[in-house]
């Protein structure tokens, strides 16, 4: 991945599955930037559910790995909640 734009919408999507914190256990959703889809997925899924999920964002697909190393980028344009079990 070269240079990756945060501010692109993105689709989200997921194996329905007991280890989200949203109770609708989540399919598909679309954000309005990347960057939300991102921390979305790092701060409201756990993370033993994110190996399931995949973000398309310009045709590309990333995965928990991508999602990871892009939320922990210094080029990550959103605040992060301070909480132990996020990755920062």
């Amino acid at each position: 991945m070269t240079e990756f734009h945060y501010d692109v919408p993105g689709e989200f999507y997921s194996r329905k599955s007991p280890g989200f914190r949203k109770p609708s256990g989540l399919a598909y959703q679309r954000f309005n930037t990347a960057a939300e889809a991102i921390r979305f997925a790092i701060e409201d899924i756990s993370p033993a559910a994110l190996g399931g999920c995949t973000l398309v964002v310009e045709e590309e697909r990333l995965g928990a790995k991508e999602l990871k190393a892009l939320y922990a980028s210094p080029n990550f344009p959103l605040p992060k909640r301070n909480h132990p079990e996020i990755i920062s």
